[in-house]
């Protein structure tokens, strides 16, 4: 642990509320005109899962827990969670659903994502930046619609809506942006 001001405070840090850890969910510094500024801060309790909103003077001391990031490979879904495996020492380690989020459409079987571990628990999930997946329906180019005026709608294999330029076809493979789900380029392989 160690003592951090308040506005240092960043989205997936883990900080030790009374004894109980919750991961930063969103930190906003707010300055008003008048007064004292203050740091907004949204967690989720690792322990329960329940979202709890903090306050605090920006120089305020927070307690700052310290995670073990380390990489691991994506394994499969079960009803426990998403299952990794550590590629040197084959240990296998559940990620619970909460902390994934809705990142999971992401996943792929075999992928390196980093885990943010506290005392061997899996707090949070960084997949890589970018995914390859095939296209598996498009809608059709609208008559008279110019490559350069808009995207259209199109569905991707693990199902996924994104929105790709027209000239994108089914059967396309299309490189992905895992953050927000915006379609980058056309897979070069």
């Amino acid at each position: 642990m160690a003592k951090v001001i308040a506005s240092s405070v960043r989205k997936g840090n883990v900080l030790d509320l009374d004894g109980k850890l919750a991961v930063v969910i969103s930190a906003e510094n707010i300055h008003p005109g008048k007064g004292t500024p203050v740091t907004h801060l949204e967690l989720r309790r690792i322990a329960d899962g329940v979202k709890v909103t903090e306050r605090y003077r920006t120089t305020d001391q927070v307690e700052r827990a310290y995670l073990d990031d380390k990489e691991y490979n994506y394994l499969y879904e079960d009803d426990t969670g998403f299952n990794f495996m550590h590629p040197e020492t084959f240990d296998q380690l559940a990620v619970s659903k909460d902390v994934v989020g809705d990142q999971a459409q992401w996943l792929q079987e075999g992928m390196t994502c980093t885990l943010s571990l506290h005392e061997g628990i899996a707090i949070a999930i960084e997949l890589p930046a970018r995914v390859t997946l095939e296209i598996t329906e498009a809608d059709p180019v609208v008559k008279g619609q110019t490559a350069s005026s808009s995207y259209k709608p199109a569905m991707l294999s693990n199902g996924a809506k994104i929105m790709v330029p027209p000239h994108i076809a089914a059967g396309t493979r299309v490189v992905v942006m895992t953050a927000d789900g915006s379609y980058v380029e056309r897979a070069k392989d």
